[in-house]
């Protein structure tokens, strides 16, 4: 089975809580540790790299103010800024997940949790963190840095002519309440955008809420998004707020907006237009005021002709349209990122300081990047970890020009892992790198596809 969560570390005084998270988890995760003793956190972090952390917020000696909880999440983040924590509580609410969320969490969940929902958060935190690694923020800068940078873009690498007109039109509209729709192929950095945008806004010390609309499901959309009443459902035990709620007075960031159902986006334009949501199982509507940031690879102007997208709701989220370029557009830019993650991998794996010779520069820019930048950030690691030279060769990267040229092989061999992985390839390079193009060609889900993509080494 594929083990799409990566390794996992769940800190909670409540060893029945670890057990059952446990059980749930070791069937999706790659690897899963427990510990009931936050004070061995240090070690843990010292010991493996985790993909996502789940922090309980009060421990013994501390019931419910959540004190610990926010202290030890600071000590995550000091060693690593980039961490993906998630933060449970049976005390959860609207103010703490708020604070939570400003201190640097990438989500909360309040126990006992649904099981969906729990690995719908952790998979959605896990895409987050490494969308986050695969724009442009320098590891070693903190959220808050970034929330108290004089320049909100001074992260974001890019000199080439299609940036510069980015950076111009971002300018002009992160200081407005302005709903932005940002449009991009997988891999682009579109939430590192949205990130910048947030914190170039008036809204800067307010709280950035991030979902991916691709891992909520139709069942838990409502409850998700617009909170829930205790007893309005089987598993609502506690009252909880949505999405929306939270982010009240911040940014609310809704990614992969084009997946969608029409009768979910039904319900999401009559939120923006009231600008109020009401909690399932509730009857009082409450006011909500945030500013709107959605993105998509997907084309949503051809699903409105299909009639797979309502006009009225693009209309709604697209006050101002942002296309960031796909990095085959970028070629001026590609040295300069190369030599970024060149900085960060020497780093990471303790190995002297590399450079690209002037060669590999040229083969990398004539490489098409259907990945883009998360694809090019994947290239250089692969080649730090694997050469043994200072200065990196166009052979360190033979396996670009390996996958472009079975892209283009015909059939020859019947095995049906390597057909599939071949029909794969020419699929994603023929939609130029577009996940949902290539899974709808190929008959797949996006799910399924990513799990096909990482069987293979893709």
């Amino acid at each position: 089975m594929n083990k799409e969560l990566g390794k996992i570390l769940i800190i909670d005084d409540n060893e029945d809580i670890l057990l059952a998270a446990k059980l749930l988890l070791k069937k999706h995760a790659h690897f899963v540790q427990i510990e009931k003793n936050p004070q061995k956190i240090p070690f843990l972090l010292n010991q493996e790299k985790y993909d996502a952390i789940l922090l309980d917020m009060n421990f013994t000696k501390d019931i419910t103010t959540g004190k610990e909880g926010f202290y030890w999440l600071e000590q995550i983040l000091e060693r690593d800024p980039t961490a993906a924590v998630i933060m449970i509580t049976a005390y959860g609410d609207v103010e703490m997940a708020v604070r939570a969320l400003k201190e640097g969490a990438t989500d909360f969940v309040l126990k006992p949790w649904q099981n969906e929902k729990l690995l719908a958060t952790i998979e959605n935190a896990v895409q987050s963190k490494k969308a986050t690694k695969s724009g442009q923020t320098p590891p070693k800068e903190s959220k808050k840095d970034t929330k108290n940078a004089s320049n909100p873009f001074a992260g974001i690498i890019g000199e080439s002519e299609s940036m510069r007109n980015l950076f111009t039109i971002i300018g002009k509209v992160a200081t407005t309440d302005a709903n932005i729709l940002i449009l991009g192929e997988n891999g682009t950095g579109k939430e590192v955008i949205a990130r910048a945008i947030h914190a170039a806004s008036h809204r800067k010390d307010k709280v950035f809420v991030s979902v991916d609309m691709g891992a909520v499901t139709e069942t838990l959309f409502e409850s998700e998004l617009f909170g829930h009443k205790k007893g309005a459902f089987t598993d609502a035990k506690e009252d909880r707020a949505g999405r929306f709620e939270v982010a009240n007075g911040g940014t609310l960031f809704l990614d992969e907006i084009g997946n969608l159902s029409m009768s979910l986006q039904s319900k999401l334009l009559t939120v923006l237009q009231r600008r109020e949501i009401t909690r399932v199982g509730a009857n009082q509507a409450i006011p909500i005021d945030i500013r709107l940031i959605c993105a998509t690879n997907m084309p949503l102007y051809d699903m409105v002709e299909d009639g797979e997208f309502r006009q009225d709701l693009l209309y709604r989220i697209n006050t101002v349209e942002l296309r960031l370029p796909p990095l085959r557009e970028r070629e001026d830019d590609i040295p300069t990122l190369a030599n970024y993650y060149i900085n960060v991998y020497c780093e990471k794996y303790k190995v002297p300081q590399k450079t690209l010779s002037p060669s590999t520069i040229k083969k990398l820019q004539k490489y098409h990047w259907p990945g883009n930048i998360r694809e090019l950030q994947h290239a250089i690691e692969r080649a730090i970890i694997m050469s043994d030279d200072t200065v990196l060769q166009p052979g360190d990267f033979l396996f670009l020009l390996q996958k472009e040229e079975s892209a283009e092989m015909d059939i020859q061999d019947f095995n049906l892992e390597n057909v599939e992985k071949l029909v794969i390839q020419k699929a994603i390079s023929k939609h130029a790198g577009n996940i949902s193009k290539a899974a709808k060609e190929l008959g797949l889900t996006r799910a399924s596809l990513y799990r096909r993509l990482e069987k293979h080494g893709l």
